[in-house]
C-alpha cells in the first residue's frame, strides 16, 4: 500500500523507443519558427541558515492563477509546434504498438468464496470490465464494474479498491476522476445491482468485516497522508472514528488477514511499523497492538492456527521470519523460522493452510521458496533466465495448495502460472499475447556490472536483438529509478519491440536507493548518501560506452518521478553522458518541497532525503537539487512532461525547471515541456490515450538520436 503514496511511477519503467531507419545523429527535431514561451520572473527570497536563495518561478505554483494556466498551454502549444513534423511518426508508432496488442481479451479468473471473478477488455473501449460468474466458468457472467460506464462525461477515470464482502453480495469500490489520486468510496450490492447511498471522501484503504456489514476504511488529512480508521455499518448515518495517526511521519493502512479471522491495522514510516489487530468477527472490539513501535523496526504480520508469523529485521537486516502465540507476541516468545542471511533479502510472504510462501532476493535476482508446513521441508522455485521479475499474483483462497504467481523477463511475455505447493508442479495458464508473430528466440537478454567510482558493482539488465555488434553504434535506452528501496522490475514491453526489432539497446541500471541488492543498497541511496545513486547511474551510462554497446551520442537517458529527480541530477552532473533525456513528471524542486510540509508526501520523506530545516542535510540536499544547481552550462535535448492534477509530484516542479533552464542554458538543443491538463501521476488513465503519449515520447527521442521515419 505504501509504494502507491511514494514518488513512483511504474508506468514509466517501459518507456521505449522505436525507429523505422537508422540515419546520422545530428539532432532531428529543429524550432525555427516556433518561439518558446518566456516565463515572468518575480523575484522570491528564502533565507534558511544564513543562506539566502532567490525562486524567480515561484508563482507557477498559483494553480488558480489564470495566467499560470496560460503559460501551460503556451508550453503545450510551442511543444506541438516543434513536434508537428513528428505526428505523421508518432501515428505510425502508435499503429504498431496497438497493432500488437490483443485488445479484446480476459485475464486468468481467479477464486473468491463461491465465485470466479476477472477482468476483460473489449477493443475501443479504454478502460477495464470487472466480472464474476457463480461456481463454474461456464456459469453466466455478471458485471460487477464496468469502467467504461463510470468513465462516460469524466476527462480521467482511476479504480483504487475493489473488495467484495465475505458473502459475495457487497461491493465496495473507490474512484478517482481527476488523476489526484483523490478516492471517493461507493458500495454496490452485486446481487440487486443498487448502488448504496453511503459514500465517503479520500478514502485510501477500506475491507470488510467477517459479518458482511461493518466496513473499516481510512481517509486522508489534507497533506494526503492516510490517518483515520474508519468503522462504518451498512445503513447508519454516523461512523465511528477507531483509530487517529497523529504523529505525521506515519501513514495508516488496514487489510485482513490472509485467513480471514483477523483485521490488521498497521501504522508505518519508511523505517518503523506498529500493527494492531483485532478479530474480524468481533468488530466493534478494541484493537490491540502486537508489537509497539520502536525505532527502525520494521514487521509485517499474519495468522495461521493461533500463531503470528513476522517478517521482522530486529536483529536481522535483511529481516527473518518468525512466529508467536497471538496471545503472547513478544520476542521473548518468538520461535525462528527462517534465519537472517545476510546476501539474501526476504521481501514478503503469503500464508496458506498448509504452507508458507516466501519471497526473497539474492544477487539482484527474485527467489520463490516454498514451506510445507507440516513436515518443515523446503524448496525453491528456479527460473533460467539471467534477469527477469516474478511475484505474487491474485492469491486470495487460504485453503489451497495452489500459489499463483506472474513471471516476466525482458523477453518472456508476462506469465500467469498455478503452482502446486505438495508436487512442486507449475501450470503455465495464460502468457499475455503478443500479435504480429513475436519470437523471443530472436532476442538476448544480459546482465552485466558498472563499477562505480567506490568500487560498488552496479547492476544492469540488458536487452536486445541477437547479431548486435558491439561496435559503440548502437542507439541505447538507459532508464533508471534508484529510491525507496524500489527495486526495478525487470519488465516485458510489447512497445519495446519495435525499438529491439531495429538494433536498438534497451538497458535498466539497478543503482543504490533501490533493494535490488539488500537493505544496505536502499541506505547507501538516500538521506546523506543521496549521492550515490546518481554517481551510479553516471558509471552505468560510462560503462555501457566504455565496452562499446552505445556511444555518448547514441545514449538516451529516462526516468520518471523520483527517478526524473535522478536523471535532473545527472544531467547537472554529466550533461555531456548522452544525446538526449526525458524526465516524466520528475521530482526536481527537492529543497522547496522538502521545505513545504502542506505538501503530500514531504513529512513522511524526510526519512528518505532528509530535512532541510537541518542544517547539515540542507546543505547536502543543496549538492544535488536539480532545481537549485541549473546553470548556465550546455545541456542535450530535453523533454520534460508532468500533469497538471499530479499528487505526488506537484505540476509546478517541472513547469519551474523548464522555465529557469530555458532562461540559464547556453546550448541550442531543443527543450519541450508536455503537459496533460486532465491526468495525474501516471498520465491518462484509458489505455489509448496512455499508448498515444508513449508514442509521442519516443518520436521525441527516436528523433534526437538520428532516428527517422
Amino acid at each position: 500500500m505504501l509504494k502507491l503514496l511514494m514518488r513512483t511511477c511504474l508506468g514509466l519503467l517501459v518507456i521505449v523507443a522505436t525507429l523505422w531507419q537508422v540515419g546520422p545523429v545530428s539532432g532531428q527535431l529543429a524550432t525555427d519558427g516556433a518561439t518558446p514561451p518566456v516565463a515572468k520572473q518575480v523575484p522570491r527570497e528564502t533565507t534558511l541558515h544564513g543562506d539566502t536563495r532567490v525562486d524567480n518561478y515561484y508563482w507557477l505554483r498559483e494553480k488558480s492563477n489564470p495566467e499560470v494556466i496560460s503559460y501551460l498551454q503556451a508550453e503545450n502549444a510551442y511543444t506541438d509546434a516543434v513536434m508537428k513534423p513528428t505526428e505523421e511518426f508518432q501515428a505510425a508508432l502508435y499503429k504498431e504498438m496497438l497493432g500488437r496488442i490483443k485488445q479484446t481479451d480476459l485475464s486468468v479468473p481467479y477464486k473468491l468464496g463461491d465465485y470466479w471473478y476477472y477482468t476483460r477488455t473489449e477493443k475501443g473501449k479504454q478502460y477495464t470490465i470487472h466480472c464474476r460468474k457463480l461456481g463454474r466458468l461456464e456459469a453466466a457472467e455478471e458485471v460487477c464494474l464496468n469502467l467504461n460506464e463510470l468513465a462516460k462525461g469524466q476527462k480521467f477515470l482511476g479504480l483504487g479498491a475493489f473488495v467484495v464482502s465475505d458473502d459475495g453480495a457487497q461491493l465496495a469500490y473507490t474512484t478517482d476522476v481527476t488523476g489526484f489520486r483523490e478516492y471517493t468510496l461507493r458500495i454496490k450490492n452485486l446481487r440487486t445491482g443498487e448502488l448504496l447511498p453511503d459514500t465517503v471522501a479520500k478514502v485510501s484503504s477500506v475491507l470488510w468485516a467477517a459479518d458482511n456489514r461493518t466496513l473499516f476504511y481510512v481517509t486522508e488529512d489534507a497533506a494526503k497522508r492516510p490517518y483515520r480508521l474508519y468503522r462504518h455499518v451498512l445503513g447508519n448515518k454516523d461512523d465511528d472514528l477507531v483509530y487517529e495517526e497523529r504523529d505525521e511521519l506515519y501513514r495508516i493502512f488496514a487489510r485482513r488477514s490472509h485467513d480471514k479471522a483477523y483485521v490488521f491495522l498497521t501504522s508505518a514510516s519508511s523505517t518503523t511499523t506498529e500493527t494492531r489487530y483485532l478479530p474480524s468477527n468481533k468488530p466493534t472490539e478494541a484493537f490491540r497492538i502486537i508489537l509497539p513501535r520502536t525505532k527502525d523496526h520494521k514487521y509485517q504480520v499474519d495468522h495461521r492456527s493461533g500463531l503470528f508469523y513476522l517478517l521482522t529485521n530486529k536483529d536481522a537486516k535483511n529481516s527473518r521470519l518468525v512466529t508467536a502465540p497471538v496471545a503472547e507476541p513478544t520476542p521473548d516468545h518468538w520461535k525462528e523460522m527462517i534465519r537472517h542471511r545476510p546476501s539474501v533479502l526476504l521481501e514478503n510472504f503469503h500464508l496458506f493452510a498448509g504452507h508458507a510462501v516466501v519471497t526473497e532476493r539474492e544477487n539482484g535476482l527474485e527467489k520463490i521458496a516454498i514451506f510445507d508446513l507440516a513436515n518443515g521441508k523446503e524448496s525453491t522455485v528456479h527460473f533460467p533466465e539471467p534477469a527477469y521479475s516474478v511475484f505474487a499474483d491474485t492469491n486470495p483462497e487460504f485453503n489451497t495448495p495452489t500459489f499463483r504467481f506472474r513471471y516476466q523477463s525482458l523477453i518472456t511475455p508476462s506469465s500467469v502460472y498455478d503452482y502446486d505447493l505438495n508436487t512442486g508442479k507449475r501450470t503455465l495458464l495464460k502468457q499475455t499475447e503478443v500479435l504480429g508473430g513475436y519470437d523471443p528466440g530472436l532476442y538476448a537478454s544480459e546482465r552485466i556490472y558498472a563499477t562505480a567510482p567506490d568500487g560498488t558493482r552496479v547492476p544492469i539488465s540488458l536487452v536486445y536483438k541477437k547479431g548486435m555488434r558491439r561496435d559503440g553504434s548502437n542507439p541505447t535506452y538507459l532508464y533508471g529509478y534508484g529510491s525507496y528501496g524500489f527495486s526495478l522490475p525487470v519488465a516485458f514491453s510489447a512497445e519495446r519491440l519495435s525499438l529491439l526489432d531495429r538494433g536498438v539497446i534497451y538497458a535498466m541500471a539497478h543503482i543504490r536507493g533501490g533493494k535490488e541488492m539488500g537493505e544496505t543498497w536502499h541506505d547507501q541511496g538516500k538521506m546523506m548518501s543521496k549521492r550515490n545513486t546518481f554517481i551510479d547511474f553516471i558509471a552505468a551510462g560510462d560503462h555501457l560506452v566504455a565496452e562499446k554497446y552505445t556511444s555518448h551520442d547514441r545514449l538516451a537517458i529516462a526516468g520518471g518521478s523520483a527517478g526524473g529527480l535522478l536523471i535532473g541530477a545527472v544531467l547537472n552532473m554529466r550533461p555531456d553522458l548522452c544525446k538526449v533525456a526525458v524526465l516524466q513528471v520528475p521530482f526536481v524542486d527537492v529543497i522547496n518541497t522538502m521545505l513545504d510540509e502542506s505538501l503530500p508526501l514531504t513529512v513522511g520523506e524526510f526519512l528518505e532525503w532528509g530535512n532541510p530545516k537541518v542544517k547539515q542535510q540542507y546543505e547536502y540536499m543543496k549538492t544535488y537539487c536539480p532545481y537549485t544547481n541549473l546553470g548556465a552550462r550546455e545541456y542535450p535535448a530535453i523533454l520534460v512532461r508532468t500533469s497538471l492534477n499530479d499528487s505526488q509530484v506537484m505540476y509546478w516542479e517541472p513547469a519551474k525547471y523548464v522555465a529557469k533552464l530555458r532562461a540559464s542554458k547556453k546550448d541550442k538543443n531543443v527543450l519541450l515541456l508536455k503537459i496533460n491538463m486532465a491526468a495525474g501521476h501516471g498520465g491518462s488513465s484509458g489505455r489509448y490515450d496512455a499508448l498515444k503519449e508513449s508514442a509521442f515520447a519516443d518520436a521525441f527521442v527516436l528523433n534526437e538520436l538520428g532516428i527517422t521515419r
